[in-house]
């Protein structure tokens, strides 16, 4: 087994889940290479020095451009704020090596559709990891399956309590050039889950809400020094209509106290539903139209069945995988078949689920119906 050599971008939180999921995904899945990942860089030369440590990477920098055009790097993997990712991509495809990208792909559609025409030649990937979870792989699959019948609405929340505090200092995700709205960053999530598992989305009718208009700004971290203005959305929902004639809703908000990472999805169908929530991110719940009436409502299926996505991978029956297996399994199903076979989600997904964000964004500004065509053509 020969070695991949990884160069990540980035040295926060998704930089380390990221490391994570390259060290362990050989140790579930028999693999043609070894993810290796050789150097991480970031702007701050102290805390990218500590995070390489961390995650047992030997060579630091603090200029992208100098990891993108190293020998030692085959696959760039893209973990800073969004409104980098399309430059990076662009300049990593450019120089013939594979790319990995952090959701969202963009802050735009326009950023977004560039940054996929730029990789059209080499490997591409966006890191929609929670298609990865056993339980939501599962759900997809019993769709696929006729489980539900026809989808007929889908639904999704996400809440998460991360704006909630005034005192929240002011950082590059309160501005919307750099970490892109609240729709784009939680809800591309959801938007990927939607055009997965209930196809293209024609239009949506969406609305938007700031509730804590600016933010204190630090010099250095220590002193404060004023205010900045927040470009961002703290909570959005909307109304979907899917091409297939299938109705559904989002909501996404980082203003819901003491909600510190919860979504739930949920598919109606003619036969049946499905409904996945991420509290109990190892379950599933079913129910059949053609069920004994008698035991009435939903059935709680345990997806840690050997037959069940990816749990053969993982532990015996009834221990469960957290938040870091998706990104293992992420890993390995990229890496599977390398160098043959496609990476999926690839970029042309971002474009898509970009599509559709920036029509949210677009209709919670004018208060109408946008469909998706008016955004991508």
């Amino acid at each position: 087994m020969g070695e991949l050599r990884i160069g990540v971008v980035g040295y926060g939180m998704m930089g380390r889940a990221h490391c994570y999921g390259y060290r362990v995904a050989p140790m579930i899945r028999t693999l043609p290479v070894t993810p290796v990942v050789t150097v991480m860089s970031g702007r701050d030369a102290a805390a990218v020095a500590k995070a390489a440590a961390a995650c047992g990477v030997p060579q630091t920098l603090t200029d992208w451009r100098e990891l993108v055009a190293r020998d030692d790097v085959d696959v760039v993997d893209i973990c800073t704020p969004p409104g980098t990712h399309a430059e990076i991509a662009e300049a990593a495809a450019a120089t013939g090596k594979a790319v990995l990208c952090e959701k969202p792909l963009a802050v735009s559609y326009a950023q977004a559709a560039s940054a996929a025409r730029a990789v059209a030649g080499v490997r591409n990937a966006v890191g929609f990891n929670y298609r990865r979870l056993p339980a939501v792989a599962l759900m997809r699959r019993m769709i696929d399956d006729g489980a539900v019948g026809d989808v007929r609405l889908w639904r999704a929340t996400w809440l998460s309590d991360e704006f909630t505090d005034p005192t929240t200092p002011y950082d590059w995700r309160f501005d919307r050039a750099m970490g892109g709205t609240t729709i784009a960053d939680l809800g591309c999530h959801l938007i990927d889950m939607a055009l997965w598992m209930a196809g293209e989305i024609a239009d949506v009718c969406a609305q938007s809400q700031t509730f804590i208009t600016k933010r204190p700004l630090f010099d250095g971290g220590v002193t404060e020094v004023g205010e900045a203005d927040v470009t961002v959305d703290d909570a959005s929902s909307a109304l979907i209509r899917f091409a297939s004639g299938a109705r559904g809703t989002v909501e996404m908000a980082r203003s819901a106290v003491r909600r510190p990472c919860d979504f739930t999805v949920e598919v109606n169908g003619s036969e049946g539903t499905l409904l996945f929530d991420y509290a109990r991110l190892n379950e599933l719940w079913y129910g059949s139209a053609h069920s004994d009436p008698s035991r009435y409502g939903l059935t709680r299926i345990r997806a840690e069945h050997l037959s069940h996505p990816y749990a053969a991978d993982w532990w015996p029956i009834g221990q469960g995988v957290g938040y870091g297996s998706s990104f293992a399994n992420q890993v390995a199903d990229l890496l599977e078949n390398w160098p043959d076979g496609p990476w999926t989600p690839d970029f042309a997904q971002g474009v898509a689920v970009q599509a559709v964000c920036e029509a949210m964004e677009r209709s919670a500004a004018s208060g109408r119906w946008v469909a998706t065509r008016e955004v991508a053509g």
